[in-house]
């Protein structure tokens, strides 16, 4: 197997403009309701008290999140079909010949990355742009990223490239999970996972 391939996202760079979800949603032409890449803006915070003064705390962020082609995908461990397969490169792809549309894939990853297509039956999900890349092109995500804050390649070369990187912030999962393939460089307002503290502004669109 190759080099283990990954995402780069600067959460301090995203402005939320969901340029990267359109541009997914363009190229692959997925039907309404079927997001591979969402954007899900997390916010939070209290008053602070100081000399019975009150002062509001508070903080928002954008998180920029598709399939990260984990190091343990669950997807492909409760596929009772073998539909779900991981490629040379690390990258876990759906063969629809083989997918029955069951959504065990759906239900068990903390990423909600497998969706299930109701006009072809089957399950699908980014492929990090299979396609582009045979070509020697970025994903449409990362092309289409005007503030820079996506990237992309194998994981080991991401970590030399971004220092200070980290695989754990809110909202997402607990990354034990799965061993995402994922590198966040954290919003300066950055709560650690688990924390509480906020909560997703955005669900009905994520």
């Amino acid at each position: 197997m190759s080099e283990r391939l990954g995402f780069y996202f600067d959460q301090s760079l995203c402005t939320g403009c969901k340029a990267c979800q359109i541009a997914c949603k363009d190229k692959h032409d997925t039907p309404l309701g079927v997001n591979w890449r969402r954007v899900v803006e997390y916010s939070g915070g209290s008053w602070q008290v100081l000399d019975d003064t009150f002062s509001p705390r508070v903080f928002a962020y954008y998180t920029s999140i598709a399939c990260n082609h984990c190091e343990d995908p669950i997807c492909v461990r409760v596929c009772p079909t073998t539909a779900m397969t991981v490629r040379d490169d690390g990258t876990v792809f759906v063969d629809e010949a083989k997918c029955v549309g069951c959504r065990y894939c759906e239900w068990a990853c903390p990423y909600s990355a497998p969706q299930f297509n109701v006009e072809s039956g089957h399950m699908s999900k980014c492929d990090l742009c299979y396609d582009y890349r045979q070509e020697g092109q970025d994903p449409a995500c990362v092309a289409a990223c005007p503030s820079r804050a996506l990237d992309w390649g194998p994981l080991a070369e991401l970590e030399e490239r971004y220092p200070g990187a980290v695989r754990s912030v809110a909202p997402l999962p607990d990354p034990s999970i799965t061993e995402p393939n994922l590198l966040v460089r954290p919003h300066r307002d950055a709560q650690p996972v688990g924390s509480g503290v906020g909560s997703i502004a955005n669900p009905k669109e994520i």
